[in-house]
């Protein structure tokens, strides 16, 4: 696993949540790269709309669907410009310092979500991790 995939997934977290959810979290990542894909449009329109209010909804679902599967870097995106907006809707402005943010929250989630599916997709090709501590061969299948 590349460096690059360990600072955008946190797999410990992704690998809890798995065992959690159990059956239903397939069904999950599903609604997570759904309302993803739908939160960040929101995002994106709300920011050319100038829309300060129409951009926490969609931030605070995003953030919360992130935490769920250990996808922190999106998380903490989508919680800044929750907060940001929140605060700008308060004070009557408009966040246009959130611009570099809702450009990087696209393409940061569209990797996140490349990752999933090469950690979930059974068809997906994947080596086992060698070196200190892991056990190579099969020696002690099939043993009592």
């Amino acid at each position: 696993m590349s460096d690059e995939a360990r600072d955008i997934v946190d797999w410990a977290h992704f690998e809890k949540s798995r065992a959690e959810l159990g059956s239903g979290f397939i069904r999950i990542l599903s609604y997570f790269k759904e309302d993803g894909v739908k939160s960040i449009a929101q995002i994106e329109q709300a920011m050319h709309d100038q829309n300060a209010t129409a951009l926490v909804l969609p931030a605070h679902t995003l953030k919360g669907e992130s935490r769920q599967l250990g996808a922190e870097p999106v998380a903490k995106i989508a919680e800044l410009i929750e907060s940001t907006a929140r605060l700008c809707v308060e004070t009557h402005r408009f966040p246009d310092e959130l611009v570099p943010e809702v450009v990087q929250l696209r393409a940061l989630f569209n990797q996140t979500v490349e990752l999933f599916e090469k950690a979930t997709n059974p068809l997906v090709q994947r080596t086992a991790p060698t070196g200190f501590g892991r056990k190579i061969n099969n020696q002690g299948f099939g043993r009592i």
